[in-house]
Parts: structure tokens; C-alpha cells; sequence
């Protein structure tokens, strides 16, 4: 599967007058934000130019503007048969997460090796269906094939079922260093630039929130470091989340009162022995609840909460209680 990321672009005459240098700084900020006359591939294409060659600003309204545009709009144009592949890479990139865009990218006769590769590697659970119905375009290569097995979403059946039905050699390596040569001034874009932590950085509050409530792991554990409450604690109400996750973050003796509490409310959480523990040794949990789990400690867990300097007072004391009691009836 060769590159196709190396292949020129060739703007109209509209997308030009606003990715052009000449252009002043004010106005190709404003098309980046959307208010310009474009729309559909022209303005995609647009968005595209501007963010290889805008600076910090510029990129950040793009992507915003991308990430805000009518889903069933933005299909139709990954759809176009003629669309650069570069473009399809950036949609893929930015918002190849949501089913019907991805749909039309993976169905795209021009799909490039590299979004197939970025597509496979992140799909989330309700991708994978979408994945398996469409075998014929990655099954056969050993690139896309490792895609796919490096995604974590995969379970270890799915996986083992993959290798079995692969003929393909996993030790196959991806290289491609190809530079792209378009038709505008511009610079290739970075993959690192289309980081989910570097989306997040051009995200404001609400698609924040919209996001950690609906993303997959990685876009959760972003936004559980987010300083906005309302950010990290939706985090916690991902449907998706695990309980790995949770535990991690009971384990986290950073995370906020706020995060706590959330967990200590939902039962099924807090029946798991490994949770109770996280909690009672986390500095944030009141004391009431810490004291509530302690029943279910471990004489290992005991002996080190006994000795621990993070908790109440209160916690340790009564740990030393209850080691104190148990060697009595030894």
C-alpha cells in the first residue's frame, strides 16, 4: 500500500483568495472561524491550508470550526470520488471518530494507507463493527492488520480470532517519510499536531464536556487532568468508562473531593473490594466513608494505613484499632 499523501492539491479560485499570503491576518483568521461564503469541500479545503500554514490562533478556530461543522455535511464531502487524500486524512484526524464520517472515509476508493492506519489504531467500540464489515479493504496488509491489533478497544478474542484469519506477516514495519507537495503554500501537517491533547488544547468548555462524556479512553484520561470540574467530573460519567479507570483514579491521591464523591455514589463501584481500599487511603475521601470500607481491608492494607500521613488522623487510629484487635484473637 504506497502513500498517497504525496499527491498535489489543486484549490479553486475561492479557496485560494483565502489561503493565499497576501491575504491579511484578520481575514483568514474569520474564514478559519466560518465566516466566510465557503462551505462543503471548498470550505473543508480551506480549513485544511489554514491550519498547515496558521499559526496557534488560526488553528485552533479551524479545528473548532471542523469540529462544529454539520456531521451529514462533511460526509457528503469525504465522499467526493476526486477528494485529495490529504483532505481525508485530515478528517480523519479531527473528527474520524464519529461512525458516519468514518463510514465514508474507510469507503473512500482514494482512502490512504495512513488513515486507514491512524482510523484502525483508535477506533472505539462502536467503530469496530463498521471495521469488521469491511475486511476486504485492510485484511490484507500487514500494516493495517497490526492497526488494528495495537488498538486497545480489541478484546483478546477478537484479537486471537484476527491472527488466526490474517495471512499476513506481523513483523512488518511502516515506513513512510514521503513529504507532500500541494498546489498552495503550505507546510505538511505534523501528525503530533492532530493529537487528541492537542485538540483538546483548542477545545472550549462545552465540546470539552461533550467529549468527555462520549469519548473513548484516551480523550477520558486527557480530560480527567482538565483544571474545570465540570470537565473532569464528566469524565466519570462516560458510560464507557471502566473500572480499571476508576480505580486509577481512586488511586490518584491528586484527584478532587468532587471526583471522589462521584465515585463513592455509584454502588456498583464502591461493592469492588480493590476500589473500597483506593478510597479509604485517598486523603480526599470523608472520613465517614473511609471508616464505613475499613471492615474490608486486608492486615497488609491495615498495617500501611496505620503508618500513613495523608489520611485523618481518625483513619489511622482506627486502623491501628482494628490491627490491635485482630492480634488479640490470634
Amino acid at each position: 500500500m504506497a502513500s498517497k499523501l504525496s499527491q498535489s492539491i489543486t484549490v479553486s479560485a475561492s479557496v485560494a483568495k483565502i489561503v493565499s499570503k497576501e491575504v491579511s491576518y484578520a481575514d483568514r483568521l474569520a474564514a478559519a472561524r466560518g465566516e466566510s461564503t465557503l462551505a462543503g469541500r471548498d470550505l473543508v479545503t480551506a480549513l485544511y491550508f489554514l491550519y498547515c500554514g496558521g499559526d496557534r490562533e488560526i488553528r485552533a478556530a479551524g479545528v473548532r470550526t471542523l469540529r462544529q461543522y454539520p456531521l451529514e455535511s462533511l460526509a457528503a464531502v469525504a465522499a467526493l470520488p476526486d477528494l485529495p487524500p490529504r483532505i481525508l486524512h485530515f478528517l480523519a484526524q479531527v473528527r474520524g471518530n464519529e461512525p458516519l464520517l468514518f463510514c465514508a472515509i474507510l469507503d473512500h476508493p482514494a482512502c490512504p494507507q495512513e488513515s486507514l492506519i491512524f482510523l484502525l489504531e483508535r477506533a472505539d467500540r462502536r467503530l469496530l463493527p463498521l471495521i469488521f464489515e469491511r475486511q476486504t479493504l485492510w485484511l490484507a496488509f500487514p500494516e493495517t492488520v497490526n492497526a488494528l491489533l495495537n488498538n486497545p478497544q480489541l478484546t483478546e478474542e477478537e484479537r486471537s480470532a484476527l491472527v488466526n484469519t490474517a495471512d499476513t506477516d506481523f513483523s512488518a514495519v511502516v515506513e513512510d517519510d514521503e513529504e507532500a507537495v500541494v498546489d498552495a503554500e503550505s507546510f505538511p501537517p505534523d501528525e503530533e499536531n492532530y493529537s487528541k491533547y492537542q485538540l483538546a488544547l483548542d477545545m472550549g468548555v462545552s465540546e470539552k464536556i461533550k467529549m468527555a462524556l462520549t469519548g473513548d479512553k484516551e480523550w477520558r484520561s486527557i480530560f480527567l487532568k482538565d483544571s474545570n470540574k465540570l470537565v473532569n467530573t464528566a469524565v466519570l460519567k462516560n458510560p464507557r468508562i471502566t473500572d480499571g479507570e476508576v480505580l486509577a483514579v481512586c488511586k490518584n491521591k491528586t484527584s478532587s473531593e468532587e471526583l471522589i464523591r462521584i465515585v463513592l455514589v455509584n454502588k456498583d463501584w464502591i461493592k469492588q473490594l480493590s476500589i473500597r481500599s483506593a478510597l479509604v487511603s485517598h486523603p480526599k475521601t470523608p472520613v465517614a466513608s473511609a471508616l464505613r470500607f475499613m471492615d474490608f481491608l486486608t492486615i497488609k492494607e491495615l498495617k500501611d494505613l496505620s503508618k500513613s500521613k495523608s489520611v485523618s488522623q481518625v483513619v489511622v487510629s482506627a486502623a491501628r484499632r482494628i490491627l490491635a484487635d485482630k492480634a488479640k484473637k490470634k
